[in-house]
């Protein structure tokens, strides 16, 4: 037994000598990285680069194992996310090869202490992990964007009927916001800078989002844009019609909460009051009223 724990450990001084030793050394890093830094999403912190640089080489193996299919799910997961901590599809794969390999090592020496459902535990953990950390960062990027576009389009309205152009008054505030919102309008100036029509680079911007709020931004705009209505009427519209479904949502979360409280107290609250009580009862059931007041 001793001698696996010396095994285990030994394993891992090696995996974080090399991974010093990689993080050091200038590693050659994806192309796509160098948009994903640029865009908005946040660089990684340095024990995340140590992780990413220890994987970067089993990264292609792990996408290959993983299939075309695959790989364009988790990019477009990647997408939706804002590439959270910079990381790429390539990222991804390191980071998959390290957690996964740690988790295997962590459940093998669980199963060798007997220890089933902890080495489930950390198996799970190493295979998860890392995709767990890419939804959480859909649910809060969504999340952010669809709090901030109904102020975002006052303030595009108000500098549109100031005189500007749609596309001038659109980089004009997104200079002034940051988040989420202001990086995926970052990512389409430069798609039309690059050429691509502004209805293809919105309708991408929608495919990249699954947000409501974005899907009723971009198909009121483009609507506008083909009926000739003023585009500072639809942008105040599309706020308007925005907070009231925000209004909506919350009066429909509202009500969902009211059954899930009572679910709770009814199912363990009350129960504990009872069995509280119930103990009280049993253990005072032999003590004199007189006693304890000293009559």
């Amino acid at each position: 037994m001793d001698l696996l724990i010396a095994a285990v450990f030994g394993l891992a001084v090696y995996g974080a000598f090399q991974g010093i030793r990689m993080y050091r050394a200038e590693a050659k890093l994806p192309g796509d990285m160098a948009l994903a830094l640029e865009v908005g999403a946040t660089r990684t912190t340095a024990t995340g680069s140590a992780i990413d640089r220890m994987g970067m080489r089993y990264a292609p193996r792990v996408l290959r194992m993983m299939g075309p299919k695959r790989v364009d799910k988790v990019r477009r997961k990647l997408d939706m996310a804002g590439n959270p901590g910079g990381m790429t599809i390539d990222r991804y794969a390191a980071r998959r090869a390290v957690y996964g390999g740690l988790g295997a090592i962590a459940a093998l020496a669980m199963l060798m202490n007997g220890q089933v459902i902890l080495a489930a535990m950390m198996a799970v953990y190493g295979f998860f992990w890392t995709d767990v950390i890419i939804v959480s960062a859909i649910r809060r990027r969504k999340d952010d964007i669809d709090r901030t576009l109904p102020d975002f389009l006052d303030v595009l309205a108000v500098v549109v009927s100031a005189g500007l152009g749609f596309r001038q008054a659109l980089e004009r505030v997104t200079e002034k916001y940051a988040g989420p919102w202001a990086d995926e309008l970052r990512i389409t100036l430069r798609q039309m800078d690059m050429g691509v029509s502004r209805r293809d680079a919105f309708d991408q911007l929608r495919k990249r989002n699954e947000s409501e709020q974005v899907s009723m931004f971009v198909s009121a705009l483009q609507q506008g844009e083909e009926l000739g209505a003023p585009i500072v009427d639809t942008l105040i519209q599309i706020a308007n019609d925005m907070r009231r479904t925000d209004a909506q949502n919350a009066r429909r979360k509202a009500s969902k909460a009211v059954p899930k409280a009572t679910l709770i107290v009814t199912s363990f609250m009350l129960p504990g009051t009872m069995i509280l009580i119930a103990v009280g009862f049993y253990y005072a059931a032999d003590v004199s009223i007189g006693d304890v007041f000293g009559a």
